[in-house]
């Protein structure tokens, strides 16, 4: 009989006894558990979730849109669409009213993305982005702005400013822009409103 001290055949993983692995996340078709999230306040659903399978990697990813200047809508666009421009900038908001007081859009002139950008134009970024934030922030129906710049989609660079309503804790955090599509449409009026007051913000130099 073996001395209690002897380790048995299962006390630890070596080559010819490695343990049993866990599944891979990152495999095809694998389910991923469910991540903690979910249990947030701020997180806009609630009930019986499923996480969709992860899909293959792609050998070569596909061009993001308007990877070529005569092919980028933005290029295309006359500034009469835009609420505000100057030489180098210019700012846009969506077509209509959302869930948010306040969503605007900037973007350069020139067709560039983040990485492209001059000196000068990171220094004119960076200055904007403080003057919009602080416009913004200014309203009495806006909490906080969240700053964002996603860089898949187009490959013209906008730069996004999303408005926290004053009182919505549960909109703080990452999950702002899935409440921005979930929340009724603020009143027109008030949209608009917000947006001639940004626009006049930033025209007053």
């Amino acid at each position: 009989m073996a001395a209690a001290s002897t380790p048995g055949p299962n006390s630890k993983s070596d080559l010819t006894n490695p343990r049993i692995q866990p599944p891979n996340p990152r495999a095809s078709g694998v389910r991923p558990a469910l991540p903690a999230f979910v249990d947030w306040p701020a997180f806009p659903f609630e009930g019986d979730l499923r996480i969709k399978p992860l899909q293959e990697p792609v050998e070569a990813e596909p061009p993001r849109r308007g990877d070529r200047q005569e092919q980028c809508a933005a290029c295309h666009t006359p500034d009469s669409v835009y609420l505000w421009s100057n030489e180098r900038w210019r700012l846009k908001s969506p077509p209509a009213p959302s869930g948010l007081p306040v969503v605007v859009i900037l973007e350069p002139r020139a067709h560039l993305d983040l990485g492209d950008l001059s000196t000068m134009h990171a220094a004119e970024l960076g200055v904007l982005t403080v003057r919009l934030e602080r416009a913004i922030r200014s309203l009495e129906s806006v909490a906080q702005v969240h700053v964002n710049r996603w860089g898949d989609g187009t490959a013209h660079l906008q730069q996004w400013f999303l408005a926290r309503p004053h009182g919505y804790l549960q909109l703080r955090g990452p999950f702002m822009t899935m409440w921005d599509e979930i929340l009724p449409p603020v009143e027109e009026h008030e949209w608009r409103m917000n947006l001639e007051y940004i626009a006049a913000w930033l025209s007053d130099d």
